[in-house]
């Protein structure tokens, strides 16, 4: 019974494997300009390896490694990260629907660590059960790529020409525009919360009456207020569940 397991788990590992490659690449890409930002504040190859290796979260890094420039407190990038990563909450649930109820909670804790935007998606993806060991294997993977990818960033932002470095710098931006207009083209409610959430964001930078507030203060307000009352004006119905499900 245990070869038989132990057989099953090592299948499901190399079949993670298989689909982290993908996501692994495109970690890399995006971390090597993750990276030159973080050696803009003046963080270490060592640092970065150690941020990037505990905290698989492109968005939840880069704010962290903003409001270290921006000289913000402990406990206001500890808030932010809360707020950016809560999206993880939503999708650790998810997936605990899919795999046996009898797994340990070393392995779930384990799971919990292996999950990102990409590899929910490929293992929210996989029909029926969902073994354990296929999260390992897109992490075994793609974690190296995210945690090396941000190092080679913090490490050559100071070889290559300003120019380059500005030029990959966009990069990360252009990650972000990715990830937003995808979802706002399927979703005309998120769309206007995006635009909503620009417009504020400029007004609260430029006028000089919120310059007393901090900036970890500024993000994070204006997170949690236009998404209340996006959540009190349009409330997500079943139907529109039942679609984000499939």
């Amino acid at each position: 019974m245990d070869k038989i397991k132990k057989y099953e788990n090592n299948k499901w590992f190399k079949k993670g494997l298989k689909s982290g490659i993908p996501i692994a690449l495109g970690y890399f890409a995006v971390a090597f300009t993750l990276g030159i930002q973080a050696q803009k504040i003046g963080i270490t190859p060592l640092q970065s390896s150690v941020a990037s290796a505990s905290l698989l979260a492109s968005a939840g890094e880069y704010i962290a490694f903003t409001l270290m420039g921006a000289g913000s407190s402990i406990l206001m990038l500890v808030l932010m990260e809360l707020v950016t990563n809560a999206r993880y909450l939503l999708m650790s649930c998810a997936l605990s629907q899919k795999i046996p109820e009898n797994t340990p909670i070393r392995q779930r804790l384990l799971m919990g660590y292996c999950v990102t935007d990409e590899m929910f998606g490929a293992a929210i993806a996989v029909k029926g059960h969902l073994n354990p060991y296929y999260m390992y294997g897109m992490a075994a993977v793609s974690a190296p790529g995210w945690t090396i990818g941000t190092v080679m960033g913090v490490l050559l932002g100071t070889a290559l020409p300003g120019r380059v470095v500005s030029a990959l710098s966009v990069g990360l931006f252009g990650m972000f525009i990715a990830c937003i207009i995808p979802e706002s083209k399927k979703n005309k409610v998120v769309g206007v919360v995006i635009i909503v959430s620009f417009i504020c964001s400029y007004i609260v930078n430029y006028f000089k009456v919120f310059d007393v507030i901090p900036d970890g203060i500024k993000v994070i307000a204006l997170t949690i207020i236009i998404s209340l009352i996006a959540t009190i004006i349009h409330p997500v119905g079943d139907k529109e569940l039942e679609s984000y499900e499939e």
